[in-house]
């Protein structure tokens, strides 16, 4: 599937609506070139499963989590994994097969490790000034 976002607005009307349907165990896979907007629509998802902390990149730390929502939500910033091995060492199975949703930026990077019905977001820039086109694969 392929969603033509117009601006941030569009972006959050996006990630509220994709929240709304996520349950427990579902891993939301997001690739894109830098300032595409991962984790622009990673803050929308959290404001959809009604998360008010604030959203940061959690570049240095991998794995940012936040209960306070109705699913936990489990953010990922997997670009400066070198290694899988990285992966297992912070345990990402209790993540990516537990009771949150998980939303992954550099998925790329970990793609062997994701589960098969992961939801896939590439982000690609469009055409016009603030655009971005999702092409949406998975579940």
């Amino acid at each position: 599937m392929k969603i033509v976002i117009k601006n941030e607005e569009d972006t959050r009307e996006f990630g509220i609506e994709l929240a709304k349907k996520l349950k427990p165990g579902d891993v939301i896979a997001l690739i894109g070139d830098l300032g595409t907007g991962k984790t622009t629509l990673t803050k929308s998802i959290a404001e959809g499963l009604g998360i008010s902390e604030m959203i940061t990149s959690p570049t240095f730390t991998i794995v940012q989590e936040y209960t306070e929502g109705r699913i936990p939500l489990y953010h990922f910033d997997v670009y400066r994994i070198n290694e899988l091995e990285e992966m297992y060492e912070l345990g990402y199975e209790e993540y990516f097969f537990g009771q949150g949703v998980c939303v992954v930026e550099w998925a790329d990077q970990i793609i062997a490790l994701l589960p098969e019905d992961s939801i896939m977001i590439r982000i690609a820039y469009g055409v016009c000034e603030g655009e971005r086109i999702y092409h949406i694969t998975g579940a």
